[in-house]
């Protein structure tokens, strides 16, 4: 797939078939993922690959409860949602790679994130589908989430991002033209 390709069809996918993705698939993402720039070439991420599914069922759980205690008593269909026992966070993905910073350091959410982009793009060309998910961002970067997924207490996770073979992926969707201010 060439890279324009990739881009224009790399979209959130929700819908897995729960199909393994292998190791060396899994190491590529990877390899992708790292030739994104960090500032001052620092490189600093690090990768926490979850493809046990009842680790996966916890963090889903435990995340979902993280986000029930803070959200108060007003009723919302995202609260619902979060309530219904059966939704999974994860979408019943096979697998979540989590990308961290070794440290808290000031560009540690743009440079994993550009590492993401990298992982998400790559798994769109090996015809995989991926979806950073948001809603376990609070959980994994506690003090027990870093801990249940043997992350140093020290690190910064930034992006969890789920990976797995998908039947059929979401059609592109409309983009508004983009905000443009030339200057000169």
């Amino acid at each position: 797939m060439e890279l324009d390709q990739a881009i224009r069809n790399r979209r959130a996918v929700r819908d897995y078939t729960g199909e393994a993705v292998g190791e060396a698939v899994l190491q590529q993402l990877i390899e992708a993922a790292i030739q994104a720039p960090s500032a001052m070439n620092e490189q600093p991420w690090r990768f926490t690959v979850v493809r046990d599914k009842a680790l996966l069922a916890r963090v889903s759980e435990a995340s979902k409860a993280a986000i029930l205690a803070s959200a108060g008593n007003a009723p919302n269909e995202r609260v619902e949602r979060l309530k219904n026992p059966d939704f999974d966070i994860f979408y019943h993905a096979p697998v979540l790679i989590v990308i961290a910073s070794a440290s808290n350091g000031r560009w540690a959410a743009e440079n994993c994130s550009l590492a993401a982009e990298n992982l998400m793009l790559a798994a769109r060309d090996a015809g995989l589908g991926s979806c950073w998910i948001g809603l376990a961002q609070n959980w994994i970067n506690s003090p027990e989430g870093k801990a249940e997924l043997k992350l140093p207490p020290e690190s910064a996770p930034v992006a969890a991002i789920v990976v797995g073979h998908t039947a059929a992926f979401p059609p592109p969707v409309p983009r508004m033209a983009p905000r443009i201010t030339w200057i000169g």
